[in-house]
């Protein structure tokens, strides 16, 4: 009897290191007292343990685990780095920081190694993206901007070009791991994909192909599985889209009055692109959607590209303070007959947040370009 004893908890003790996950290292020259270590299931974040970090920099952590699968250190929601590990693996992780992106090591950790090279990459591409920004903005009233902003949308383009190369050559060199789906979803910013382009679909469908072979049971497999499901369909989308690029064109107009009461004419940006936009105050989807909006026409203003946006509320007062308090670059124009409205009518809006691109005569040539797609679309238009 006293021979099982003895022999049970150490039983016991083995499988719980295998079923475990431990991280520990240390973080210099911070005054932040916790870290933690979140799951990264598909669509949730889940915290799985904490702890406290000595007066030496020094923390312990973890977490029963049963399957590789992506976790975030954490020092706080603006601080963290990405692992991903399993089960049996002992990572230890180390800053001579307090700001964990740009200054940590990590051991232990194949599959976090190569998160950490895909981040790494990211986080400079950013920083160069930024530095054109800035001179972009700098330089935006001198003489001779003309010239000097399209040697700089160059430059941007090439950076944007070489982050995507990089993160292809590393979904084709690492097809059987997990790490593939990071480098599939990576973004320069909130609304921009790295991997953005139509054909980019192609990727989505051999890492699917690979890791449904390698990862059956993933959550992150399924989950890679479905969205290219509804990837597809949006390419699809796409090609009608395009069908009725070469279909019979109808010009229709519309005319309403901006912040200042003056009636503004949509076919009067002929010779532009126009994207017409359907949206409401009261929609956060709307207001979220701007955000984005703001940050292409900055990028395509200049080449040639309009928004011509209606708002459909009775408020006009809270409209106008919305167009001015979120500095909306565009033509802001309202419709307040909501009841009746030709114009809504006559686009068929039901629900916002809905858009049409017109070309540069007017002509309707696509509906409804959100996020991804809008981004798709505005390459095919002007790069």
């Amino acid at each position: 009897m006293k021979k099982i004893i003895l022999i049970l908890p150490l039983t016991v003790l083995f499988a719980c290191g295998r079923n475990h996950i431990k991280v520990n290292g240390f973080v210099k020259d911070t005054e932040k007292e916790m870290i933690y270590l979140d799951k990264m299931d598909a669509g949730e974040i889940v915290s799985v343990d904490s702890s406290g970090i000595n007066k030496h920099g020094k923390f312990n952590l973890k977490t029963k685990s049963h399957e590789l699968n992506f976790y975030r250190l954490r020092i706080s929601d603006n601080n963290f780095v990405t692992l991903l590990t399993g089960p049996g693996e002992k990572i230890r992780v180390t800053s001579n920081k307090e700001y964990l992106p740009e200054n940590y090591e990590i051991t232990g950790s194949e599959n976090s190694q190569k998160v950490k090279l895909l981040d790494n990459h990211l986080l400079e591409t950013q920083k160069k993206l930024d530095s054109l920004t800035n001179i972009f903005k700098k330089l935006n009233d001198k003489p001779g901007f003309d010239t000097i902003s399209k040697k700089l949308d160059e430059a941007y383009q090439k950076v944007v070009n070489e982050q995507r190369n990089f993160n292809i050559r590393f979904v084709l060199e690492n097809l059987n791991s997990l790490a593939s789906i990071k480098a599939l979803y990576q973004k320069f910013d909130e609304n921009t994909y790295v991997l953005f382009k139509n054909r980019d679909l192609q990727y989505l469908k051999i890492v699917s192909d690979s890791l449904q072979k390698a990862y059956p049971e993933s959550k992150h497999t399924k989950a890679l599985v479905a969205d290219l499901e509804k990837g597809l369909n949006r390419y699809n989308q796409l090609r009608f889209n395009q069908m009725m690029e070469n279909m019979p064109k109808t010009a229709l107009d519309v005319q309403l009055p901006n912040i200042n009461g003056d009636t503004i004419s949509l076919l009067s940006n002929q010779g532009k692109y126009v994207l017409l936009s359907f949206w409401s105050t009261a929609s956060e989807a709307c207001v979220k959607e701007n955000l984005a909006f703001k940050l292409l026409y900055k990028k395509y203003n200049l080449k040639g590209f309009e928004i011509y946006q209606v708002c459909i509320d009775n408020d006009i007062a809270k409209w106008k303070k919305a167009v001015k308090f979120d500095e909306l670059p565009w033509i802001s124009v309202i419709d307040t007959d909501t009841e009746s409205s030709v114009v809504t009518r006559m686009f068929n809006v039901r629900s916002v947040p809905v858009n049409y691109m017109l070309d540069r005569e007017g002509n309707i040539i696509g509906k409804d370009f959100h996020g991804r797609t809008l981004n798709i679309k505005m390459n095919q238009l002007f790069e």
